[in-house]
């Protein structure tokens, strides 16, 4: 017959790292470095340590270790809100990979949170590492976390932040590619709709843009900011643009805006991509199925999850001491919505 031991594991006749310690003398979280062969365990105390381990039938689990290391064996990971394929596909890619890691998650959607900050100060203190998507985090808390050594990945940072690791998505050399093909088509008035916003991810797009026009001698592109993303006020700003003095391209900085878009100029009676051309940035599964497929870019949305998880898992295990800055590449994706191809 099995017995549960403390952390809830069933083992066969096994004890619990807290019978190992008393009958070796020692606290549980010697116990556990020396069953993990790592930190400072004197060799006499190691013996002992593993003969009471083994006359113990003791089988250490994740949660056990956890326990002893003052860990919680979870991550906690933080967006502004869960709506949308992106965000959907970034914690897709970030579960996938803590689970290879082993570890539990924890998902906080930030919206309509009262105190939001406080919640985010709250999971810090649950959990032995934190990822936090764009400016969820205000800077304050940023650097709070920083400040108490809490291992801490920021995605997408709307501005530039010193101390924790940084994952991004590069723009700009990308947004250089989508326009120059856009030129070829012989479009020569742009709209973007969508900013700029102060953002870093969408202010690079809409730099590479404006470059690239630019040295091509082309007219300067009208910026259609928007007031936020909700449906409704999507729509109004895409009406808006295509019914006074559409432009011949219609650069969206997203795919979503880029699909409202689309809606709008088929209510609107212009055609696309002979009337007007649309453009979008993220590479959804909706765009591919559109009508007219969408062109776009492709973001790598899964290995941005996944490449925070690895980072935070690296902090939080000590592998890595020192923050790094990580820019994943992404992919123009040329499609029917912007012109004819041969």
């Amino acid at each position: 017959m099995s017995e549960q031991d403390v952390n809830g594991d069933a083992t066969p006749a096994s004890a619990t790292i807290y019978e190992v310690a008393k009958r070796a003398g020692v606290g549980i979280a010697t116990v556990s470095r020396a069953l993990r062969g790592n930190g400072s365990v004197r060799p006499a105390t190691r013996v002992r340590i593993l003969e009471a381990a083994r006359e113990l039938n003791f089988v250490p689990s994740r949660l056990g270790v956890s326990l002893a290391e003052g860990r919680h064996a979870a991550n906690g990971i933080v967006f502004p809100s869960l709506t949308g394929p992106y965000f959907g596909e970034v914690l897709l890619g970030y579960e996938e990979a803590a689970a290879e890691l082993k570890r539990s998650v924890i998902v906080v959607a930030a919206d309509g949170l009262d105190s939001a900050q406080d919640h985010i100060r709250d999971l810090a203190g649950r959990v032995d590492g934190i990822v936090i998507y764009g400016s969820t985090a205000e800077s304050d808390v940023v650097a709070e976390l920083v400040a108490e050594r809490k291992p801490t990945v920021l995605l997408s940072p709307r501005v530039p932040v010193d101390g924790p690791d940084v994952i991004t998505a590069e723009n700009i050399p990308s947004a250089r590619e989508l326009t120059e093909h856009l030129l070829t088509h012989g479009h020569r008035t742009f709209a973007f709709l969508g900013g700029p916003t102060g953002g870093r991810d969408i202010d690079e797009r809409w730099t590479g843009l404006v470059g690239t026009l630019a040295a091509a001698g082309a007219a300067a592109p009208r910026p259609v900011p928007l007031s936020g993303y909700s449906r409704a006020e999507v729509y109004a700003a895409a009406h808006a643009v295509l019914t006074q003095d559409p432009p011949d391209v219609l650069v969206c900085s997203h795919d979503e805006v880029a699909l409202a878009a689309l809606r709008v100029a088929r209510e609107l009676g212009l055609r696309v991509p002979d009337d007007v051309a649309v453009t979008g940035w993220d590479d959804v599964m909706a765009a591919e199925h559109s009508w007219p497929p969408l062109t776009t870019v492709r973001q790598p949305m899964r290995r941005m999850g996944e490449t925070a998880a690895r980072a935070l898992n690296e902090l939080i295990t000590g592998t890595r001491t020192r923050p790094v800055r990580q820019v994943l590449p992404t992919e123009v994706i040329i499609r029917e919505s912007c012109g004819h191809h041969p």
